[in-house]
């Protein structure tokens, strides 16, 4: 009778968001066009995603937690880093980025979240 099944062990699930996102670098693209290219290469010419939210195409690199800094950083301040920011403005969502070089790059609308709602509109005001 010791025995508990999977239903009666108690799990407490909490929702943490980061509290801080430190952009390191950060480039501006003159258009998505050139931000799909940019993905494109970067990717080797495999398919890259993209982001969207508040009108701002981006992508992203994290700092990887695995490195004892970002690690202590995340636990204990609930801090991430990414060491590279680039965007677009672009004020409609569509599904994919089509260049004139017919690179098909997909965007993946992320406006459901509020973090990256608050990335992006951090980045429309950035000069």
């Amino acid at each position: 009778m010791g025995e508990r099944t999977m239903n009666e062990i108690e799990v407490d699930v909490k929702y943490e968001p980061f509290k801080e996102i430190v952009v390191m670098q950060r480039n501006t693209f003159a258009s998505p066009d050139d931000i799909a290219r940019f993905a494109s290469i970067i990717a080797g010419g495999k398919t890259a995603g993209l982001y969207w939210a508040e009108g701002v195409v981006f992508l992203y690199f994290p700092l990887p937690a695995s490195t004892e800094t970002a690690a202590k950083a995340l636990v204990e301040n609930r801090r991430v880093y990414w060491t590279f920011v680039g965007y677009a403005l672009m004020p409609e969502y569509r599904s994919i980025i089509e260049t004139k070089e017919k690179i098909m790059v997909p965007l993946i609308d992320v406006s459901s979240n509020p973090m990256f709602r608050k990335v992006a509109n951090w980045l429309k005001e950035q000069k």
